[in-house]
């Protein structure tokens, strides 16, 4: 299995110019990943997507790191304006910086949700179908360039286990699948080890990530913490250090027979380069336990 980090990790360097996103490939090898993922890249005034992507993959080159995915926003029902045919567009637009960034799979989001002025049925089961058609379409589009495609537990309405098998059976195609991310279950209030295991079976990317948790029935415990679907608290953590069942997760994955990418996405409120170090090492030695079993 290897192990990676999400460039996301870096966003709290990057946000406040302590880290340029060129040099995010560097500072990734440097601290002993495996390879590294892209998440929604900046582009600079005055540059244009595809050629901002050529120098990241440059440098990634230069520096002897592999990009193992690409991780974009998207949203079939309220994205560009509500026009489905024209939010379709715009994400194979980001499968063609995919195709530059030299990576074997995309991960885009399927929505976030009906528009709130929207006065018929609003569950998930009422959007399937529309959020099935967008996703085939960008598969097929990404297959014929070799890059599989996948979407995230993530953004509330797409994000429990059961939603997102139901999506990707939906979809029913061989290059669409689920970029599992072990700590995103806790924002809907799911346990994170019943919800890995139902994945599995469609999983193309793997996040490791980690929370603290607190129910919703304490006190606000101030700055830094958000609220889940159901009101409870979570506030992210370095890996080991939070409430999500890292390791039991990682097991789940082992017994899968899973080898692809493991990411470490941080967001926590720690030092960025120290919770990554730490989380790192504390990650490299779960893989290898549950290995070692």
């Amino acid at each position: 299995m290897q192990i990676g980090v999400s460039s996301y990790s870096y966003n709290g360097l990057v946000r406040t110019g302590r880290l340029l996103q060129t040099e995010v490939p560097e500072k990734a090898k440097e601290m002993g990943f495996d390879v590294l993922e892209f998440s929604t890249i900046s582009v600079p005034g005055g540059k244009k997507p595809e050629d901002f992507a050529a120098e990241l993959k440059e440098e990634c080159d230069r520096v002897g790191i592999p990009i193992a995915n690409y991780t974009i926003g998207a949203d079939f029902l309220q994205g560009s304006c509500g026009d489905l045919d024209a939010e379709i567009e715009r994400v194979k637009g980001e499968v063609r910086v995919a195709e530059i960034l030299g990576v074997p799979g995309m991960r885009h989001d399927a929505s976030g949700g009906f528009p709130k002025e929207h006065q018929r049925a609003r569950g998930f089961d009422d959007a399937v179908a529309v959020l099935a058609e967008g996703c085939r379409a960008v598969t097929e589009y990404a297959a014929e360039r070799g890059i599989k495609t996948m979407v995230e537990n993530h953004g509330h309405f797409c994000q429990d286990s059961v939603r997102l098998e139901k999506l990707i059976n939906a979809v029913d195609h061989p290059n669409f699948g689920a970029l599992v991310d072990m700590g995103n279950f806790v924002c809907v209030d799911e346990d994170p080890a019943e919800a890995v295991g139902r994945l599995m079976p469609y999983a193309f990317h793997i996040h490791a990530k980690d929370f603290h948790l607190k129910p919703g029935t304490h006190p606000w415990p101030g700055a830094g913490w958000s609220l889940t679907r159901g009101g409870n608290y979570r506030r992210g953590a370095i890996i080991g250090h939070g409430d999500v069942p890292v390791v039991q997760c990682l097991r789940i994955m082992h017994e899968s027979g899973y080898d692809g990418v493991l990411s470490i996405e941080f967001e926590g409120m720690e030092d960025v380069l120290k919770g990554i170090e730490i989380g790192h090492a504390n990650l490299r030695r779960f893989v290898a336990e549950v290995d070692d079993r």
